[in-house]
């Protein structure tokens, strides 16, 4: 028996990189899986159907059960119809995975609101319309008196959440916000019996991450790599499960490290009984332990790429914001 027997998944980008080994574990598991991605490129232009539907294939090989669906999540309608997938294949939805994400990498200079608006159309409000409509079908369940345990696994990134890059300003908002929007929806949907938790993968190999430096460097066969997609299944499939007790956490996943993220959390501070003078907070606030964003950054880096100091990381981001920035450094 799999941990996943009898649970339904739909599982959002699920044609390529994490989400496809998120649907093949969780096929592997038991679990009958609605594979959806339109089969875009990382920009999120252009389409093909068969990238939903060679996972398909791959799964019912195995002797699992999964249907495809090429909706985009940024389409409010297509949010509602892969939902409705679902439940007219295998009759009901216990968990939805959100997972689907582009990119359009820019200094933000030069980058286009047309460009903003789509990556945030896919990351977050993707996101939020897909939970949407699951969400409203497992009320609407559950006011009929039928309980049962639901569950949304969200899917953010060190990018967004740790170490926002250079030329990710849509990336890195819409991720932030992924964590941020798992946090209501733990606390909204809780009364209906759904558990609302996030993973936040960081240096994953996948579409998105092969421009990085050494990202595209395999371990010797046989030897754990601890940058391949996969590392990620095992985690969203243990929140997926009826067992699991967590709801509202963001979990970060780098290998074989899982790591709980506390969010923006207040540090040091300052106080007077009155309103503050900015003669004063000239004074006062230097006192306030600050983190320097290039000293994080470069620190984060350093320790999965090698030596990697401040006149470098600086040498970086000219680089990129130079070449007019579209190189894919996510990190989910």
């Amino acid at each position: 028996m799999g941990s996943l027997d009898g649970r339904v998944v739909l599982i959002t980008g699920a044609g390529r990189g994490i989400g496809r080994e998120e649907a093949l574990f969780f096929a592997a598991e038991g679990a009958k899986v609605v594979v959806n991605d339109p089969g875009v490129a990382i920009d999120g232009t252009g389409g093909d159907g068969d990238v939903a539907a060679k996972v398909v294939e791959e799964i019912t090989a195995g002797g699992g059960a999964a249907v495809a669906n090429t909706d985009s999540v940024a389409d409010w309608d297509g949010a509602r119809r892969m939902v409705e997938t679902a439940l007219e294949s295998f009759g009901d939805l216990h968990v939805v995975v959100n997972n689907a994400t582009i990119e359009r990498n820019m200094g933000l200079t030069d980058l286009p609101e047309k460009d903003f608006d789509d990556v945030l159309a896919v990351k977050l409000k993707g996101t939020f319309a897909v939970t949407r409509w699951a969400a409203r079908h497992w009320r609407d369940r559950y006011e009929a008196g039928v309980r049962a345990d639901r569950a949304v696994i969200n899917t953010s990134s060190g990018s967004g959440l740790l170490n926002p890059l250079p030329t990710q300003a849509s990336y890195a908002a819409g991720n932030a916000g992924v964590a941020a929007l798992t946090i209501v929806a733990a606390l909204e949907l809780g009364r209906y019996g759904v558990r609302v938790n996030c993973i936040s993968p960081s240096m994953a190999r996948t579409r998105l991450t092969l421009a990085v430096p050494a990202m595209n460097e395999e371990p010797p066969t046989g030897r754990f790599d601890p940058l391949h997609p996969a590392a990620c299944a095992p985690v969203a499939a243990y929140l997926a499960g009826a067992a699991c007790p967590f709801t509202g956490q963001v979990l970060s996943v780098r290998g074989g490290t899982v790591a709980v993220n506390q969010g923006w959390s207040l540090g040091g501070h300052i106080h007077k009984d009155g309103l503050w003078s900015v003669r004063e907070l000239t004074d006062k606030a230097k006192e306030l332990p600050t983190d320097d964003p290039f000293d994080k950054l470069a620190q984060t880096l350093t320790g999965a790429l090698g030596d990697f100091g401040r006149d470098r990381l600086q040498e970086m981001i000219n680089t990129l914001l130079d070449g007019g920035g579209r190189s894919g450094t996510a990190t989910a």
